[in-house]
Parts: C-alpha cells; structure tokens; sequence
C-alpha cells in the first residue's frame, strides 16, 4: 500500500507541476499575442514576414506621402521666391549704380568739353586803341585786338575811367548784343564812346589825357588817347563790346 501510495503522490505531483506549467504558459502566450499585435507595426519597416511586406509597403508609402506633403508645402518655395526677389532687387540696385557712374563719366566729359570753350580776356591778351571819329559828334572809337593765340571773350563792355575820374560812366542797354563778344586771335572787337553832348547840356565838363578799361580777372589796361587829350562831361556814355564797328558807333 505504501509503494502505491508514494506512486499515486508522485504521479499527482507531476501532474500537478505539468498544469502549473501549461498554465504559465498560457499566460505567456496570451501576454505575447498582445506584444505580437503591436509589434507588425513599428517592427513593419524592417522587414522579415510574410505579412509585413504590405504593412512595411504602406508605411512606405505613408513616408514617400509625408515626404511629398513636405516637398510641396511651399513654405520654403516662398521663401526661396523672396530670396529671388531680393536678389534681382540687389541686381536691379547695382545698374543703378553702374548708370550714377556712367552719368558721372558724362559729367567728366562735359568738363573736357568745357575746358575747349574760350577762356575770358585780359590786358596781356589784347591791345586796346582809342580813336576819334568825325561822326557821330564827340565819339571815340575803342577797338580791341586779340594779340594771344587763342579766342578769348570780352567784359560786357568797356569799364572806361578817364583822368581821375571816380566812378564809370553808364552802359547804353540799348547796344546790349544777344551774347559776349569773343575775339579770335587778330580779331577785333568795338566799342563806342560819347563824350560829351553836342547842344551843351552836359556839365562838370573837364579834360582827361588818360584813360585805363579794367578786365574780370583784375588785370588794367592802359589806354592811349588822342593827342591833346579829351573832353568829357556828364553825358559820357560807352557801348556793349561789338563784333561790328558800325553798330558800335550807332549809339
């Protein structure tokens, strides 16, 4: 009795270990369908089963899509057409510049064509004369000649100071020519002078033997006059410089 009954005991033992351990496993089986469930899914972009191609496949294409979504966002499209737009600003900014220098360089050239333009006269330039004319009554011819080598261009008219006198006579506007007169080298210009009245109506009359015609640079002009000098009252009165003695002696 006491062999079956330590056969019964261990029998009952194992079957009782064999249970404990089908049990177990049951519950790890059940705890591993779970883990197993979600495991396709994030394990899906490696590889490996026979289900996972198409779930791997269809996270593929969920990525290519992302990918794409992002590609086409546009975002960065819009700031890469900003930055374009900034660029060709920057570009249209440097012509602008390139035109200020090529206006500069047309100013440069305007100051060489400037530099051609005759230059004014002085008393080392030109030689001026006084003569005196039968008519018109008590006029005296001033011409000056260009003794240089290049043209140059006369005061407006002839800033005339006989004797002592302190002040210079009136300009006749009425001989005002449209420009200043230049002279070429040779070439003469006219100017002419009143003297006095013809009826006697002039006063502080006097008798001047010298006369000097200043220029704009400073320089004087000595004057000789007629022998025996000249006289002058208060109705003395000059001309604009003229390329024509006739229109110098018209006044």
């Amino acid at each position: 009795m006491s062999t079956r009954t330590a056969r019964r005991t261990r029998l009952f033992a194992a079957t009782t270990v064999a249970l404990a351990a089908l049990s177990l496993t049951a519950c790890e089986s059940g705890d591993g369908s779970d883990t197993g469930a979600a495991a396709p899914s994030s394990s899906a972009p490696a590889g490996g089963s026979s289900e996972q191609p198409p779930a791997g496949g269809k996270e593929s294409g969920n990525a290519t899509e992302a990918n794409g979504s992002k590609g086409t966002n546009g975002s960065a499209g819009a700031s890469g057409a900003k930055d374009s737009s900034g660029a060709d600003s920057s570009g249209s900014g440097s012509s602008g510049s390139s035109g200020s220098s090529g206006s500069a360089g047309k100013s440069t050239g305007g100051t060489d064509d400037d530099s051609d333009l005759p230059g004014k006269c002085s008393a080392a330039d030109v030689k001026i004369t006084a003569t005196k004319v039968s008519r018109p009554l008590n006029h005296l011819l001033l011409t000056a000649t260009n003794t240089g080598s290049k043209t140059c261009m006369l005061p407006p008219y002839p800033a005339a100071r006989f004797g002592e006198a302190q002040s210079v006579p009136p300009v006749a506007q009425a001989t005002k020519p449209q420009s200043l007169t230049g002279v070429e080298p040779g070439k003469s210009g006219y100017a002419g002078v009143l003297l006095s009245s013809g009826d006697g109506s002039g006063e502080n009359g006097y008798e001047a033997d010298t006369l000097t015609i200043p220029f704009e640079d400073g320089s004087i002009a000595t004057v000789t006059l007629p022998a025996g000098g000249v006289y002058v009252d208060t109705a003395l009165t000059v001309t604009y410089w003229q390329t024509d003695m006739d229109a110098a002696l018209a006044h």
